[in-house]
């Protein structure tokens, strides 16, 4: 039963962590739109997001959680706890080089993550790295509790805590929003300072617990642990591949930098709402796969069995949630980034530039919430070398690509160059897939290959396609009047109607998957 609940505890944590980061984000639209010193914000907010994903989600995860869970499955709490103070000391003294250091040479920080700002422009965003630094030092350790919770499936709290970080940080815009509304330069300064406080709360939150179990304070620099060079052995070629991923990100950054105002900003806000299903989904059911894909045991033919099983229910799982979100980011969009970002300096066009941005980015959900499975297994198997490869490869074709089909092929085609931040995601979209087919063939050549129900891809569309267009019929017909309801209920509604149906249409199509959510909620409901 633990092994089934584990995904449904990342799931609520990170459910309620991205509602919060929805109202962040609509308190922000509110006040600084698509503004110069929003998209300074943003691009300088890529430094703290680049520390979290690397080691919150990636490295740390990849390399730790695999060894520490073994060791905790097969009863050896003192071996874990040795374990788990030497990498938290490792963690430590490497982290306050990398922030140290980076806060002196901010400036040439900033030159490489957005070299298309102006002066203005440029000279804000190196204020707000340097605030932001310190609290990518305390994210780190943070990731660190999550490893521990993660391996003793205490899932819930780690990826609830960035909901004490959204708070923060909705406060200090609410707040400092009043006094210095027009004011934009200065009140993203007090936001910023506000984010650090949230890394703070987020950190806090954990340590009890974290605490507690591994039992005492015993702060370690053995390096000649053999489980600590375990870790270590699998953490380079894992920082690597998680670096090259997060790369591609920085790459899309850096040539957006070049695009006119505006599209820095209205890529964060595309990817916050293209995120959601990546976090909710594919980041669930990856991170609670990956405690448990680590603790198989057997002979190496029973643990491949094992392994294609979890694959293959795992698989079937995101493909039922991850079709649906993106047949409702093509045809309800324009409606949910409306819903979510329409205010204050946020614009009807602002919500069109979005729109086309998000439908970019849906080409390669799919494909990238697949990924990120594969690749848990990939470290599972204690393999980090070939995600690497695989994600050099993804690196290559982000940069190419994104650059030719940003610029080069907009001016030849004679579109508005704001439309390069689309070229950009599906760019992207183009090199996730070709990278979750390479991970799939080369772990079809360890494990044997496994497959998803083709009937499975068509009863999806076709459910998620025919609930899309009832949903958006019935918004704007007599069944939601608009002159009796307000937009914003209006919205709502349309997306409930959504939802209904698509489980409705798949569960009369005979898709296990909705059968199973149907029943469970039934089951609650008596």
């Amino acid at each position: 039963m633990a092994k089934k609940s584990g995904a449904i505890f990342v799931f609520l944590g990170i459910f309620l962590s991205r509602i919060a980061g929805l109202i962040r984000e609509r308190a922000f639209a509110h006040y600084f739109g698509n503004s110069p010193a929003s998209d300074a914000f943003k691009a300088a907010l890529r430094i703290p997001n680049f520390l979290q994903n690397l080691f919150g989600e990636g490295v740390l995860s990849a390399s730790f959680i695999p060894i520490y869970a073994k060791l905790v499955a097969d009863n050896k709490k003192e071996e874990a706890r040795c374990l788990a103070w030497l990498i938290f000391t490792v963690l430590v003294f490497i982290t306050s080089i990398i922030v140290t250091v980076g806060i002196f040479l901010t400036p040439s920080i900033v030159q490489l993550i957005a070299p298309g700002f102006q002066e203005d422009k440029k000279l804000l965003t190196i204020k707000l790295v340097q605030i932001f630094f310190p609290g990518m030092g305390l994210l780190v350790i943070s990731a660190w509790c999550l490893g521990i919770l993660n391996s003793h499936r205490q899932f819930f709290l780690s990826y609830f805590a960035p909901v004490l970080w959204n708070l923060s940080i909705i406060a200090s815009l609410i707040y400092f929003g009043q006094l210095h509304g027009f004011d934009l330069p200065k009140l993203s300064i007090y936001v910023a300072w506000g984010l650090f406080v949230g890394c703070l709360l987020q950190l806090l939150v954990q340590i009890p617990q974290t605490l507690k179990l591994i039992a005492s304070i015993k702060f370690s620099f053995d390096l000649k642990n053999e489980h600590g060079q375990m870790v270590i052995k699998n953490f380079f070629p894992i920082l690597l591949s998680r670096g090259v991923v997060q790369a591609s990100a920085y790459i899309d950054g850096i040539i957006a930098s070049f695009l006119p105002t505006g599209a820095v900003a209205a890529l964060s806000y595309a990817q916050t709402l293209y995120l959601l299903p990546i976090s909710l989904f594919g980041m669930s059911i990856a991170a609670s796969e990956l405690p448990v894909m680590s603790s198989l045991s057997g002979t190496p033919d029973d643990i491949y069995v094992q392994l294609k099983k979890r694959l293959e229910k795992s698989s079937a799982q995101l493909t039922f949630f991850i079709i649906p979100s993106v047949a409702a980011f093509i045809f309800l969009g324009s409606e949910i980034v409306s819903l979510l970002f329409k205010t204050g300096q946020f614009s009807d066009k602002d919500v069109q530039y979005v729109w086309f941005i998000l439908i970019g980015s849906t080409l390669g959900l799919l494909a990238t919430t697949q990924a990120r499975l594969l690749s848990s297994a990939f470290y599972a198997l204690k393999d980090g070398r070939t995600p690497l490869k695989i994600a050099l490869v993804r690196l290559f074709l982000t940069a190419t690509l994104g650059y030719l089909m940003s610029i080069p092929l907009i001016a030849f085609l004679k579109l508005p160059t704001q439309l390069g931040a689309v070229g950009l995601t599906i760019s992207f979209g183009i090199a996730g897939w070709i990278e979750f087919l390479l991970l799939k063939h080369f772990l079809s050549k360890i494990i044997g290959s496994y497959k998803i129900s083709r009937a499975l891809y068509i009863k999806a569309w076709a459910s998620a396609i025919a609930a899309a267009l009832i949903a958006l019929f019935a918004k704007y017909s007599f069944f939601i009047p608009a002159s009796f309801v307000p937009e914003f209920i209006a919205s709502l509604l349309m997306l409930f109607i959504f939802g209904c149906l698509y489980f409705l249409f798949s569960y009369g199509l005979k898709i296990d998957e909705a059968r199973l959510v149907i029943e469970r909620i039934s089951m609650k409901l008596k």
